[in-house]
């Protein structure tokens, strides 16, 4: 039997077009040869790129003397749900009554989603939500998608079939979310922050979001109550929940969901928005539903955030010579992976895997709108680089995808390569005998053992 390299290489008619990237099929642009193997070498690592393109698999190849950990989440190889396991999950719900109950008679109904900043397979979860709004007799002409993305940049048709597969968004209708113009008050927050969600969000007869879990630098874990702020209200609610609630002190840090004021205030936004039924994702590293949580806005989340918490845990290999973060499953938004880079000793190397033809998101109108503060136009904010990594630690960007407005993201003296082989260069120059390296392979939901508050 052919294997899929040979088959690959040999150029199967369904392939013949594609190119090779290491050992993955990437369409889009920028695609670079064949990666050359590297002399000497007798280890290989395997991770996942390109989420929402494929998520593709590329081989990232290391000297034979070097000696590699692979830190895998403590969930790595929890078994994939099935669409009926799925099905079965949602029709058993957490502090609320069954959706098919809920939908019963309702003449409309809207299902919220992300964008592809965020990891969510939606397209495996929204479906199962779909038969349930049918079999309750919810028109199907009446049932809309909202995109559900605070002030990132609004969605093209390629970015939401992404989301929700061709079948559904050939079926139903969909909006971008408009954080500046068609927006309802629902009223005020205890934390006096005037809620304005999306117009078309609260006239429906029945309101569901679904959302990912995975860690969030301020808000504690992703999901939940974010569906609606930032998710979908107007520029000055968002703006008020993060510039009034983000710094307080001291900080309520990563995987904290109750004693977290911004996430507090996300909640009751999303009580006064009377979101009827939420379905929850925890997923595996290859962006597959582990685990299904649906029913109530919270006490959905809470449980999926309790799976969450050691599901994603991971153990930090101590004081390697060389970090290898990959950055998947959220490239767009990746950061310098600072916890894990964090961890390699001083005068090592942090390498940061951005493979993603979106490359570090380009638009945010929060930081957008914040950058233009004080005088300063976009462009001096973008000619302000961030300090050095602590420690004399070099930071090596592996993207064949970056370009010059996403470099400026980093520090000066960071080193670019376009293709593993110019990153294994970089990596040769500074490391020249043996070397300890710590491959984080899905780094973006991986984290660290955390105090959880709920």
């Amino acid at each position: 039997m052919t294997n899929r390299r040979t088959f690959l290489q040999q150029g199967g008619k369904a392939l013949a077009t594609a190119r090779l990237i290491g050992t993955a099929l990437a369409p889009g642009m920028f695609i670079s040869d064949a990666a050359q193997a590297l002399k000497g070498a007798a280890k290989s690592v395997v991770i996942t790129t390109h989420e929402h393109f494929g998520d593709l698999e590329e081989r990232l190849d290391f000297p034979a003397a070097w000696d590699i950990q692979v830190q895998k989440m403590a969930g790595h190889d929890a078994p994939v749900l099935s669409r009926e396991e799925v099905r079965r999950r949602i029709q058993a719900p957490i502090g609320t009554r069954p959706l098919r109950e809920i939908a019963a008679g309702k003449k409309s109904a809207v299902v919220t989603f992300d964008d592809l900043t965020r990891p969510t397979p939606t397209y495996e979860i929204a479906p199962v939500v779909i038969e349930e709004l049918l079999a309750a007799g919810v028109p199907e002409e009446r049932i809309m998608f909202v995109g559900s993305y605070g002030t990132h940049a609004t969605l093209q048709l390629d970015e939401v079939v992404r989301k929700l597969g061709k079948d559904l968004t050939r079926r139903f209708s969909w909006v971008n979310h408009n954080i500046w113009d068609n927006v309802k008050d629902v009223g005020v927050t205890g934390y006096k922050n005037r809620v304005k969600i999306n117009q078309t969000f609260a006239a429906a007869d029945l309101r569901v979001t679904i959302s990912g879990i995975k860690i969030h630098s301020n808000a504690g874990y992703g999901g939940g109550a974010k569906a609606v702020l930032p998710g979908v209200c107007c520029f000055e609610t968002i703006q008020y929940n993060h510039d009034n609630l983000i710094d307080k002190k001291p900080k309520p840090g990563l995987v904290r969901i109750f004693k977290n004021e911004m996430r507090l205030d996300m909640i009751e936004a999303a009580r006064l928005a009377k979101v009827d039924f939420t379905v929850q994702i925890v997923y595996n590293g290859k962006r597959r539903p582990v685990g299904i949580f649906a029913g109530d806005i919270v006490d959905a989340h809470v449980a999926a955030c309790r799976m969450g918490v050691k599901h994603y845990l991971t153990e930090k290999l101590p004081n390697p010579d060389i970090v290898v973060y990959n950055t998947y499953p959220q490239t767009t938004q990746a950061g310098m992976g600072r916890e894990w880079t964090g961890s390699v000793r001083e005068g090592g190397t942090g390498l940061l895997i951005l493979q993603n033809p979106q490359g570090i998101s380009s638009w945010h109108q929060y930081n957008e709108h914040n950058s233009g503060k004080d005088g300063r136009t976009y462009l001096d904010h973008l000619l302000t680089a961030p300090p050095p990594l602590p420690r004399s630690v070099q930071l090596i960007v592996y993207s064949q995808y970056v370009d010059r407005q996403q470099m400026v993201k980093y520090p000066r003296n960071t080193l670019f390569a376009f293709t593993w082989d110019e990153a294994m260069h970089h990596l040769l120059a500074r490391h020249k005998g043996d070397a300890r390296v710590a491959v984080y392979p899905y780094g973006a939901i991986q984290h660290t053992a955390m105090e959880f508050d709920a």
